[in-house]
């Protein structure tokens, strides 16, 4: 329940730098009632101008920053002082304490809970849009609803004469419809967070995937590298190992008794190879210098019967003698020619015999002589090689195993898949609160309504009024008398002011069955204008049975002086030398 427990105003319209307290702390019907000194008070029954109206919009002004009615909010500081201008409003709600203070030149927000003061935020202009929307978390109710159902004023516009539109979003936020346009706004809001925290959480996955994809490429490369290096570092090993497997079977004495040999045999078949050359070469020469010594003492011996190869007769003897003079001295060097060749032919011939025939050449394992020499410390160098090799650490097996348990990221799509589901029933709330033929919206309605219709006809009944006033299941309202359709002008101005009072009525009960209780009611002028004695009697029935019965502090605002006697208090609102003042001391009516 929404206790509103008093009210102060300063410098506010025409309550001037005289702080004025109005105390709501009481359940009975109230008769606000003005009296104008500066026009002659009570005795010229000037009742006007005395700023009763300035209650209610001190009231709405402290709960929403704005008038009742249509002030502009620098116009509501007195226009005599202009400046300070602050109210102060306390209310409970659930046994919590609230206060809200509001002023002008200078801006002042300020908002209490049990005396604590709140933090405000986006602050401007004396106002807190976060603050404001607490306070009217608080409330539970729209300005326009306020105007309906706790402050009842001439000056705002009667729900029939309304637009069509607009009593729609009036009856709407009255039977929980705008609740659940509210709840559906909120919920889209909150359904694109889950949907962006999809999308987030996605593209993160994707990028852990495609992080992932790399480092197992990357591991790829590094298993194809260990792999060779793993076949080549196997097959090194097994060729060291038949290296020293081969080098230990090998008796290095005989090897290197076997170079000594091939040693020795190299050098008597060079020599061999030698004599064997120069003898190929002596035995052909030795061939012609014995053939040219032949033809030599032949041709010598032939010279006794020569004869002129060009005549054909015999040679002078002087002629004999000089051709056996040259063939003599030729025959002398072909002779020694032939020695020669003969004397070197006997010792190629000789040398050959003194070397005398060789064996095969000697098979030996290494090369030379210095590698079987260095034998031994080939195989004690082949054995380390072998141990290192054997013994030597795989490079890519650290690397392998580090991306594999810390750069890999594990994949886990159980948050998306909970967001997705919880987004489609997110979705699917979305549908019931929006879709006009919800089961929900049907079901609101439908219950809310019939509530609605069955007060509208308990208070037009109580205020004698004798039309039928129904809303239809598409919230549009049809007033009718006796079968016939009206419109709201077709009724007068008394009738209107009834039927504006019992629609009131009806919606306030409507929104304290469905949100809560609130204990202030403020009727503006509307018994005065145009209601019959009838209509202000039933009026007033309907009012103190509400006070009385459910604990309503009622204030009827009037300028009519017979309701003096009709009511259970009087709150006097005084206007003197320009400003308002209200009677701390309200009057009990006997």
């Amino acid at each position: 329940m929404i206790q509103i427990k008093d009210l102060t105003v300063k410098n506010f319209m025409s309550v001037g730098n005289q702080t004025q307290a109005v105390d709501f702390n009481r359940e009975q019907l109230t008769l606000v009632l003005g009296e104008n000194l500066d026009q002659g008070g009570d005795d010229s029954g000037s009742r006007n101008g005395t700023g009763k109206t300035t209650i209610i919009n001190a009231l709405s002004y402290a709960l929403y920053g704005s008038a009742l009615t249509n002030i502009k909010r620098n116009n509501l500081i007195n226009k005599t002082n202009s400046k300070a201008m602050l109210v102060t409003l306390h209310f409970e709600k659930n046994n919590i304490d609230y206060r809200i203070e509001r002023g002008r030149s200078p801006n002042i927000m300020k908002f209490y809970i049990n005396d604590q003061e709140q933090q405000m935020v986006d602050e401007s202009q004396g106002d807190s849009r976060q603050t404001q929307k607490d306070i009217d978390g608080l409330l539970d109710m729209s300005h326009d609803m306020f105007k309906h159902i706790v402050a009842l004023n001439t000056y705002t516009e009667p729900f029939l004469a309304m637009r069509t539109n607009d009593q729609r979003a009036i009856i709407e936020q009255l039977l929980g419809i705008t609740l659940l346009s509210e709840k559906a706004n909120t919920l889209k809001d909150e359904t694109k967070k889950t949907r962006d925290a999809i999308q987030e959480e996605t593209m993160r996955i994707n990028a852990v995937q495609s992080a992932n994809e790399k480092i197992e490429a990357t591991i790829g490369g590094l298993q194809s590298k260990q792999k060779a290096w793993l076949s080549k570092r196997t097959s090194d090993v097994l060729k060291l190992k038949e290296g020293i497997d081969e080098l230990e079977h090998l008796d290095i004495d005989k090897e290197l008794e076997f170079h000594e040999k091939l040693s020795n045999w190299n050098e008597h078949n060079t020599a061999i190879m030698a004599l064997r050359k120069e003898l190929s070469t002596l035995e052909p020469a030795l061939v012609c210098a014995d053939k040219s010594v032949n033809k030599l003492t032949k041709d010598i011996a032939d010279l006794e019967d020569a004869k002129c190869y060009t005549c054909g007769q015999d040679l002078h003897a002087d002629k004999k003698a000089e051709i056996a003079e040259r063939k003599k001295k030729e025959l002398e060097d072909a002779l020694a020619y032939q020695t020669e060749i003969s004397g070197k032919l006997l010792e190629v011939t000789k040398g050959l015999k003194d070397i005398g025939d060789i064996n095969g050449k000697p098979s030996v394992f290494y090369d030379t002589a210095k590698e079987a020499y260095e034998h031994r410390q080939n195989v004690d160098s082949l054995k380390q090689a072998y141990d290192s090799k054997k013994d030597e650490q795989d490079p890519y097996e650290a690397q392998i195993n580090e991306l594999n348990e810390s750069a890999i990221q594990e994949i886990d799509w159980t948050p998306v898949n909970e967001l997705t589901t919880y987004k489609e029933h997110q979705d699917f709330m979305l549908k019931l609160l929006t879709n006009k033929d919800s089961f929900i919206r049907k079901k609101i309605i439908e219950q809310n309504l019939m509530y609605l219709n069955n007060r509208l006809t308990y208070y037009l009944d109580r205020l004698g009024l004798p039309h039928q006033v129904v809303f239809q299941n598409d919230l549009v309202v049809e007033i009718t008398q006796l079968g016939q359709d009206l419109d709201f002008d077709n009724l007068s101005r008394g009738e209107r002011n009834r039927l504006i009072l019992g629609l009131s009525f009806a919606f306030r009960d409507v929104w304290e069955s469905l949100y809560q209780n609130i204990n202030l009611l403020f009727i503006d002028e509307l018994i005065d204008s145009g209601m019959d004695t009838a209509g202000v009697e039933s009026s007033l029935s309907v009012l103190k049975k509400m006070a009385r019965e459910r604990e309503k502090n009622i204030y009827l605002i009037s300028h009519k002086d017979e309701l003096v006697g009709r009511v259970n208090t009087i709150l006097k609102v005084v206007k003197e030398n320009g400003f308002t003042s209200y009677e701390n001391d309200v009057e009990v009516v006997e």
